[in-house]
């Protein structure tokens, strides 16, 4: 009998294991991965293989390709090799580069998933019993984790007992042979915990072996258990507990639970097999070795690549700075800025995270939901709204829940045909309209407030903390704008995806017009001069939002005084032109858009309105003059930082455990969607449809597809996205930054384990040390950023 404590234990690691998915109305990405960060590439590809199936990294045809155009070299590989870990036998991997290279390019064949009683009753039965679980589980799930779409809503409450009451009535799986189903999930036990116990003693699983069959389960329910593992999350972030998780493995045990009772006499021998691969110890496959060499060969390519477009030489930055412009990291920036300084020298760009160190739960006009615009590793520390006005905030409320009502008719299970009978004449309008791309730009909203006002204070040590973290403490240009970002699109699912990752998947307007609003309070500006940041009084501060479909981007018109008119005309002036050049280098990646750029983003059919953050493969944490003027092709997430005026490293910490770790999140759900599809990606856009308002399915129905379509990663002829590990570049001390990992394991363990990589900028920009498991090793001849007190290995 298998011990509770060792169970519970191995069900909370299975658990662990599945990375969380947020709802469709606030999509931020999420490192698939997330499980398994504690361990390096090939280990985790052999897991994933047992669990799912499936490949998941870079295909040998992928391979091929990029050793025959170039791309990747021998160099490249004998790096890989190079830095292979001492502790890997030579005989797990190729013992050279032309036996690498000829490994990545042999046909491999695919390891099979472990398979569950499920998989063995279908061989046995000659019925599809993995789908007929997916798709009796997805009907339920689909129900239960409804966000607002559905007409009639499902019992809320424990997701075992709700789903125990729905089981019990239906009578699908006994017509299709699994006779008593009905009855016996009516005799199962009460409890999540309960039942997850007696079916691992039915099903006869050995201690050594709960672990990789639970997580297996929970892999076989695609975005339904990750979307479970996201209100586990959400409720871990506020204290309380949620029991969906649990419960959702427990439902998936149960099924095979009655299937092996079943069919035990027909599957007990195949299942016995299956048991003892489950416990065996789990070590990495010399393909998968091999797989992660290349990869780590890739990784290298791309940072030779990077190292070519640093050395090359840079303009000086502006002497006389009219305007700085503050935008969000977001690789989509980068070409906007390239764009924007050419456009006018005397223009300075920055760049920092696009919720502008503001952590708000906001309740936009006319809404009662809340919104929470910050990273999702973060909790909200303000609260605000949108509309002061009572009487018009209450009639738009009024509209806005009406309208809400009236979308809820036109979609309803009942209501959807005679919709449709009633008014789909009237809607021929609309739908030209959309065909064509016709229609006006939706006004903004006025400025949004803090709920309660904050003490002075306060407001004062979240300006100085936002202004160091921007290294903006000095030479203040007369006119500031804080440009956040978001992304016009229309029927598109995935439209939050396209928003701002450091605002919870909305978009950047809000927090940047409360950081403009708070620094144009005289009041803050004498409480920081007091705390040596002196912003002159001819000095004002405006909000922006960046269109990142369109490249256009909106200033708005919060209290300008006139004294600064012009210097706002001569913004807008260059944000036009910045548009236009940026627009122009954006047509040549997507698929038809020589022309069209704006058009496009409003057509209703579009599937790639843009290309999102597909092609990140580098973070930059440096002074501006490092970077500036150099085409990194929208693949950087640039961050300024300058280390001399970061007393005591509080910034650099920053950066390393937040936009860091974000900008990891968002490039392993590329690099997951893009070798994974099938286990990572959202599927195929045309073949959507929208559940619950939480995700999408293929089709009529199943498993509910996580991650990036496939449309945003693939052209229709190649991947759009290299997967490449992102590299982090940091311009500061060595030992600043080890003493920053030490203290947090969670941050080490990425680039311990490869998941992302980190090198160290010299003092004349120069890629300079990387970091090799706690040590660093020297790259080329290039001069040391500071006094090295770190030991070098190798």
């Amino acid at each position: 009998m298998n011990d509770l404590d060792t169970i519970g234990r191995a069900v909370a690691r299975a658990t662990a294991a599945i990375p969380p998915l947020w709802p469709l109305a606030a999509t931020v990405a999420v490192n698939p991965f997330l499980g398994q960060v504690d361990e390096p590439l090939a280990l985790t590809a052999t897991r994933l293989a047992r669990a799912a199936g499936v490949r998941v990294t870079p295909s040998p045809a992928y391979f091929a390709a990029q050793l025959a155009t170039g791309a990747l070299t021998d160099a490249d590989l004998a790096a890989a090799l190079d830095a292979a870990p001492r502790d890997v036998a030579v005989d797990d991997h190729p013992a050279d580069v032309a036996a690498l290279r000829a490994a990545l390019s042999a046909a491999q064949d695919d390891m099979p998933a472990t398979p569950t009683v499920a998989d063995l009753a279908r061989d046995a039965t000659g019925r599809d019993w993995p789908a007929i679980v997916a798709d009796r589980f997805g009907h339920w799930a689909g129900g239960f984790l409804d966000a607002g779409q559905a007409l009639w809503s499902a019992p809320r409450g424990s997701a075992w007992t709700a789903w125990r009451a729905s089981a019990t009535h239906d009578l699908t799986p006994e017509i299709l042979g699994l006779d008593g189903f009905a009855a016996f999930v009516a005799a199962s036990p009460p409890t999540p915990d309960a039942a997850i116990a007696r079916a691992i003693a039915t099903l006869g699983v050995p201690d050594a072996a709960v672990e990789p069959y639970c997580h297996r389960l929970l892999v076989t329910l695609g975005g339904w258990a990750q979307a479970a593992r996201q209100r586990e999350w959400v409720a871990g972030q506020a204290g309380t507990s949620d029991d969906a998780m649990t419960s959702f493995l427990a439902i998936r045990l149960l099924w095979e639970e009655a299937l092996l009772l079943r069919f035990g006499d027909r599957v007990a021998t195949a299942w016995n097999a299956a048991l003892v691969t489950y416990a065996a110890p789990l070590h990495a496959t010399a393909a998968a070795t091999t797989a992660a060499l290349g990869q780590d060969a890739l990784d290298h390519a791309a940072q030779r690549n990077l190292a070519v477009v640093l050395a090359t030489p840079a303009p000086a930055p502006p002497a006389d700075r009219r305007i700085q412009a503050a935008f969000c990291i977001d690789v989509r920036s980068e070409v906007f800025r390239r764009a924007l300084e050419a456009a006018d020298p005397t223009i300075q760009t920055l760049g920092f995270a696009g919720f502008f160190g503001l952590a708000t739960a906001h309740r936009s006009m006319a809404s009662d939901v809340v919104e929470l615009r910050l990273p999702v590793l973060l909790t909200p520390a303000l609260t605000t709204h949108t509309g002061v006005v009572a009487t018009a905030d209450t009639r738009r409320r009024l509209l806005a829940r009406a309208a809400r009502a009236w979308d809820r008719f036109k979609l309803a299970a009942v209501s959807s045909f005679a919709f449709v009978e009633a008014t789909g004449p009237a809607y021929v309008v609309k739908l030209v309209r959309d065909a064509l791309a016709i229609g006006d730009a939706t006004a903004a909203e006025p400025p949004p407030c803090l709920d309660v006002t904050l003490a002075l204070e306060a407001r004062v040590a979240t300006a100085e903390a936002v202004l160091r973290a921007m290294s903006l403490t000095r030479d203040f240009a007369p006119l500031v704008v804080l440009v956040g970002h978001g992304a016009r699109t229309i029927n598109n699912p995935h439209a939050s995806a396209l928003h701002c990752g450091a605002c919870g998947g909305y978009p950047g307007d809000v927090n940047a017009r409360l950081l403009a609003t708070l620094l144009n309070d005289p009041e803050v500006r004498q409480g920081l001069a007091a705390r040596g940041i002196a912003m002159p009084a001819t000095t004002h501060v405006v909000a922006a939002l960046h269109d990142t479909t369109g490249d256009l981007v909106e200033l708005y018109d919060d209290a300008i005084p006139a004294s600064h008119a012009n210097a706002v005309a001569a913004a807008r002036r260059a944000l036009v032109a910045a548009g236009q050049t940026a627009r122009a280098e954006r047509a040549r990646r997507l698929p038809h858009a020589r022309t069209g750029i704006i058009r496009r983003s409003r057509d209703w059919a579009e599937v790639r309105p843009e290309w999102g953050l597909a092609g990140c493969n580098a973070f930059i944490a440096a002074p501006r003059a490092r970077t500036i003027g150099r085409d990194f092709g929208g693949r950087v997430f640039l961050h300024d930082y300058d280390w001399a005026d970061d007393t005591g490293f509080g910034v650099l910490e920053m950066i390393l455990t937040a936009p860091v770790v974000v900008a990891s999140w968002i490039s392993l759900q590329y690099y997951g969607s893009s070798t994974a599809p099938e286990l990572f990606g959202g599927g195929n856009k045309l073949l959507h449809n929208v559940v619950g308002g939480i995700g999408v399915v293929e089709g009529n129905g199943g498993t509910l597809r996580g991650g990036l379509p496939w449309q945003s990663v693939h052209d229709g002829v190649t991947l759009v996205h290299a997967p490449q590990r992102l590299t982090v570049i940091v311009e500061a001390p060595r030992e600043a930054i080890l003493a920053v990992l030490a203290r947090h394991d969670h941050v080490r363990q990425l680039f311990d384990n490869h998941w992302l990589h980190l090198i160290v900028m010299d003092d004349a920009g120069r890629l300079a040390w990387r970091f090799a498991g706690g040590t660093w090793e020297p790259i080329s001849h290039a001069c040391e950023v500071d006094r090295p007190t770190a030991t070098v290995s190798r």
